[in-house]
């Protein structure tokens, strides 16, 4: 291998193509068309003075000598991003777009409030928050962090749990006066209740409807949190919600607060070398804060 041929446009490129798995999303990610990105990886394999790559119909796939490349050029990224961060523009504190996934109930009810307030203490990050039902695949840069209510498993993640919120059954007045308000967990046999689709739950982590109570009476349904509690809140049913979703202000009152003990971990991961990384660091940083704070472990 001749190390001063290695070019780090072409590990850029390499980066790309391994996370996309082909030379034309790869190339679209970082402005170029495919046949350059192909020559790009021609010319790093050059260098190498081996592939990294085995090629057919479907794309590219990282060989065993690239996925242990792999390992070395995201450690360099991260060192480029941190030098990044701490270079740009000056600036007295870490700046640049943070990406975080995690579903749609967390991000709306919960997230949304309180990254405004990370605004005005870190206002040279900015947030995007990524509603998302299904695992984001951090180690191929889909996000910068998950948040959600399970342990992830990847390739040089690294994941840890900080928080645990409660969920609880919520109701509208209205249903209440018309249905009656349960006394008991067996009296919930008599009434109805709003929950998700079952054939379209991509997170078994949401069925905690089910350890309240065995096969209920179901009025309403929809693969959407948000859509189930104003449902519930115009009276369709009794509707499980987390307690981040403060569903009191939309009008909605607590069932059978002492009976009802279902509670959700929640996890954060990223990569294991951009948690280093400034603006990614705080951010990691505000999040363990606030669910310290709000939904300790």
């Amino acid at each position: 291998m001749n190390i001063n041929r290695l070019s780090w446009d072409d590990l850029r490129v390499f980066l790309a193509v391994a996370r996309s798995g082909n030379l034309s999303a790869a190339g679209r990610s970082l402005g170029m068309d495919h046949a350059t990105a192909g020559r790009r990886i021609s010319a790093l394999e050059f260098a190498l003075g081996t592939p990294v790559f085995e090629r057919d119909h479907t794309g590219c796939r990282l060989n065993a000598q690239g996925r242990e490349m792999l390992i070395h050029v995201e450690a360099v990224e991260a060192s480029l991003l941190t030098l990044a961060d701490t270079l740009e523009n000056g600036a007295p504190g870490p700046v640049g777009q943070v990406r975080i996934a995690t579903m749609e109930g967390i991000a709306s009810l919960y997230l949304s409030g309180r990254f405004a307030r990370f605004s005005q203490a870190k206002p040279g990050i900015s947030i995007e928050l990524v509603t998302s039902s299904h695992d984001v695949r951090i180690s191929q840069r889909e996000a910068d962090i998950f948040l959600g209510f399970f342990e992830p498993r990847g390739i040089n993640l690294e994941a840890r749990r900080i928080g645990r919120f409660p969920l609880h059954l919520y109701a509208s007045a209205d249903y209440l006066l018309r249905r009656g308000t349960p006394g008991s967990l067996a009296a919930l046999r008599d009434h109805a209740f709003v929950g998700y689709i079952d054939d379209l739950i991509q997170l078994d982590a949401v069925r905690w409807l089910d350890e309240a109570i065995v096969e209920p009476t179901m009025s309403f349904y929809s693969s959407s949190m948000l859509a189930q509690m104003f449902a519930a809140a115009d009276g369709a049913g009794i509707v499980m919600l987390p307690a981040f979703a403060r569903a009191e202000r939309f009008g909605l009152v607590r069932v059978l607060a002492p009976d009802i003990d279902v509670h959700r971990d929640v996890w954060v991961s990223t990569h294991q070398y951009l948690r280093r990384v400034p603006r990614i660091k705080a951010v990691l940083s505000f999040l363990t804060e606030i669910f310290n704070a709000d939904f300790p472990v």
